[in-house]
């Protein structure tokens, strides 16, 4: 197996992504939104998480009305960042996307909150329609040609194009809003203000293309109240289930760099939040399978997770490019499901920008990168 050409979600062709985030001002946090193709892709869900905050889910159940989704928004702000998926609505329906009814069409946008309340500073400076529509229009500028890379996650950047923009904020100060590019992994879009056990979380996203050529990808967005570490040696627990050659810049930190880290006390609420793909041609209820097998990528690299303060929550898209899978292709589907969001899981945090609260994996076990004393 190896990895597609970016390494991401939008490995899985037809599939855009676009995050927006604001930072100042009593502002960290943030939005990324996923869209298919305008037709849509035919979606499941699997809320696992005991404080999900989540809109639209109960269409994804196999036995509802409507087949495929039309965008995935994934949303800093708790509850309050729900208010992001009305702009993406908007954007939809101005461009005439969604499930047709008489006098137009009704976009389908289901949606999934992280907790990172309070992060920047001020408890109420969450995402709203404006940013939802920013993290829109960010997934539908041109692509750049992405630059094959075996291994690893695609830099981190702004997006050409404007400047981030300034807005006034609630306690009358400004933050800055700015947009990443489709593939990147870090402190991103719904990633902005995440936590992951005390460190830095944030946005990660991984593919794998499989022998038959079945793409299957995921983006992740990393804010769990448990550990990324391995317990044993405080390796980052989904790096072992990278490619050749993916994590392979990494190695155990010094025992000296992890009988230190003592992190913080990790807030009260939290959530790991994704999305998983594949270009072929599946089922709801194929797709709400793969995203409980989703699930187990995020268990692996996560502990513990599912717990009661969390809202873990995993969308599964399939973008029907491709035929349906036999029995056993679509088990394969399954099993490169799994082990692609635990590797999108790494990535967040490797890539996730430390501050002040949540220093970043590299800044506490600097020896865990090769070459490195």
């Amino acid at each position: 197996m190896r990895p597609g050409p970016t390494n991401s979600l939008v490995d899985v062709a037809g599939l855009r992504v676009g995050h927006a985030h604001r930072v100042g001002g009593g502002h960290r946090t943030g939005t990324t939104v996923v869209l298919p193709p305008a037709e849509g892709a035919v979606a499941g869900v699997d809320v696992r998480g005991a404080a999900p905050g989540t809109r639209e889910t109960e269409l994804l159940d196999p036995r509802n009305l409507v087949e495929r989704v039309h965008a995935v928004v994934l949303t800093g702000g708790s509850a309050y960042g729900l208010a992001a998926a009305c702009g993406v609505m908007e954007r939809l329906a101005a461009a005439g996307i969604g499930y047709p009814v008489a006098g137009g069409v009704v976009p389908i946008v289901p949606a999934a909150v992280i907790f990172d309340l309070g992060r920047g500073g001020t408890f109420r400076a969450v995402p709203d329609a404006a940013l939802g529509r920013a993290a829109y229009d960010a997934a539908t500028l041109p692509s750049p040609p992405p630059a094959a890379s075996a291994a690893g996650s695609p830099p981190n950047g702004a997006l050409p194009g404007p400047p981030p923009q300034r807005t006034a904020t609630p306690d009358g100060g400004e933050a800055s809003c700015g947009t990443a590019p489709p593939t990147a992994s870090g402190s991103v879009g719904a990633g902005t203000g995440a936590m992951a056990g005390g460190l830095a979380g944030g946005v990660g996203t991984a593919s794998v293309v499989l022998a038959d050529g079945t793409t299957v990808a995921a983006l992740a967005v990393v804010n769990p109240v448990g550990s990324v570490l391995d317990p044993a040696d405080g390796t980052l627990a989904g790096a072992r289930y990278g490619l050749p050659g993916e994590f392979d810049h990494l190695r155990p930190p010094a025992a000296e760099e992890t009988g230190a880290w003592k992190p913080r006390k990790a807030p009260s609420f939290n959530t790991t939040i994704g999305v998983v793909a594949t270009d072929r041609t599946l089922t709801k209820a194929q797709c709400g399978k793969l995203a409980g097998v989703a699930h187990d990528g995020l268990a692996r690299a996560i502990r513990p997770a599912h717990t009661m303060t969390d809202g873990d929550t995993i969308f599964a898209l399939a973008t029907c490019a491709g035929p349906a899978p036999a029995q056993d292709g679509f088990q394969d589907v399954l099993a490169a499901a799994a082990d692609v969001f635990s590797r999108a899981v790494a990535h967040a945090v490797l890539a996730a920008t430390g501050r002040e609260d949540a220093p970043a994996y590299l800044d506490v076990f600097p020896s865990a990168t090769v070459g490195d004393s």
